[in-house]
């Protein structure tokens, strides 16, 4: 038999409560063979990033609360891998959040992390400029990538993950062989922040070019496919990974935050003004369509079934259902940012300012 474990409870409105200016809630802890300890936590008010600056009674302690800057979910639904602005970020188990590993090595914010296919390795990427490769038994740094000139911004993995692809601030996307941590390439060097990429396969739908150059031997899974830069020039471009050509470039509204492949030959792209473009890649000229649920930045795009999550900065995330003029809308955050989702089945995880990551299961969407 399963020893007890400790139970933590709390009011079930506390995060309303604790939004109030000393607002009050109780809390209680059970300690297996030990009497429970009881108190309460009492909010100050809310501070400038609308986080409640929280005090407790003597039988707790209220910890820093950190920001949850980006989340992935393992290929199995197993793990999940959340990064956060006190340099580190943890290996969790998705049915218990009990966390497996701390990985710990950026020196400053990390930015991205993102699950290899086989789900036992992590690849990351931060404020100090490095992209790096994680053990998730471990926690062990297997690779430090070490070339671009500022922050990375957003992270991608090529097929099985013998080659990656990052983002930054510098303006460039480039692909490495993640188990030597050499830089193979410099993709795109545009000179414009590039805010998000996303790659996928799609064959013969466009026409990918071939490489001027041979391609060097460390290259492994990049024929047939696109790269998708989402940059803070109001520009979205595919290029071909294999042969580095521009397959489109496509102007938008604002600056992008986010883009995601929805299909071989779909793709959709977040901006600053709210906006959600969707374009087709062997007709870019014009969106497919243009979607907007709130004026706030579009912060994240995730595949999900046969339609997507979008999430906002007002704290707000849409799932639209195919066919269909509504939407479904996820609640929890109170006006913090959503930075991040990530999907896997019937479930959609969230990261939030606040510091929480939320889970929903979302029923049958027919």
């Amino acid at each position: 038999m399963a020893a007890a474990a400790t139970m933590l409870s709390i009011q079930g409105d506390w995060d309303q409560v604790l939004r109030e200016a000393e607002g009050e809630v109780w809390v209680s802890c059970k300690i297996p063979g030990k009497p429970t300890i009881r108190g309460s936590l009492t909010s100050k008010g809310i501070s400038s990033d609308e986080v409640p600056e929280v005090t407790a009674s003597e039988e707790f302690v209220v910890q820093e609360v950190t920001k949850v800057s980006y989340l992935d979910i393992s290929s199995g639904g197993d793990l999940g891998v959340s990064s956060s602005t006190d340099q580190t970020f943890k290996v969790w188990e998705t049915h218990n959040t009990e966390v497996k590993s701390v990985l710990e090595g950026h020196t400053r914010d990390v930015f991205s992390c993102k699950f290899f296919p086989s789900g036992q390795e992590v690849l990351s990427g931060g404020l100090d400029s490095l992209v790096k490769v994680w053990s998730v038994n471990d926690g062990s740094c297997l690779a430090t990538m070490k070339g671009h000139r500022g922050s990375i911004l957003d992270i991608a993995v090529v097929a099985d993950g013998q080659n990656v692809i990052s983002s930054g601030q510098d303006g460039t996307a480039r692909l490495w062989d993640s188990a030597q941590g050499a830089c193979i390439a410099v993709v795109d060097d545009s000179y414009s922040p590039i805010n998000a990429i996303a790659v996928a396969e799609v064959g013969n739908a466009v026409n990918l070019g071939s490489p001027k150059e041979t391609p060097s031997n460390r290259e492994v899974g990049t024929e047939g496919k696109l790269v998708v830069l989402a940059r803070e020039d109001k520009s979205l471009e595919g290029v071909s990974l294999h042969s580095r050509q521009s397959v489109f470039d496509f102007e938008g509204s604002d600056a992008f935050n986010c883009c995601t492949f929805i299909s071989s030959v779909g793709v959709l792209a977040g901006g600053l003004d709210g906006n959600i473009i969707h374009v087709d890649i062997r007709n870019p000229k014009s969106a497919v369509e243009t979607v907007s649920w709130s004026e706030t930045p579009v912060l994240s795009l995730v595949p999900f079934r046969d339609t997507y999550v979008a999430s906002y900065g007002n704290g707000t995330c849409y799932i639209p259902l195919k066919g269909s003029e509504q939407v479904l809308q996820l609640t929890g955050p109170n006006r913090q940012p959503v930075f991040q989702v990530a999907a896997w089945k019937k479930l959609v995880y969230t990261c939030c300012r606040d510091g929480f990551i939320r889970k929903y299961e979302i029923p049958d969407l027919g």
